[in-house]
């Protein structure tokens, strides 16, 4: 099979960190979905843990130009209580 997409690359952020990973040789689109929320559910145990108030966490799929495709976000807020 041929990869219509060579290498895409993880983005992580936390608001103070952000690191980035490279993956070679996802098939598709779905695929590089299915590794995105596979990655993803691996680290929003310990990500929800640890979250502060008021801040947000997380993960893009960028395609080669650097380019967002998917994002999923846990986002911590505190509301206001009347």
């Amino acid at each position: 099979m041929i990869s219509l997409w060579p290498s895409i690359f993880f983005q992580i952020s936390d608001g103070k960190y952000s690191g980035i990973s490279e993956l070679d040789d996802i098939a598709d689109r779905q695929a590089a979905w299915t590794e995105m929320t596979t990655v993803c559910s691996d680290l929003v145990g310990s990500v929800s843990r640890g979250i502060k108030q008021n801040t947000e966490w997380q993960i893009e799929l960028l395609d080669l130009s650097r380019k967002p495709v998917f994002r999923i976000r846990l986002v911590a807020e505190t509301l206001a209580s009347d």
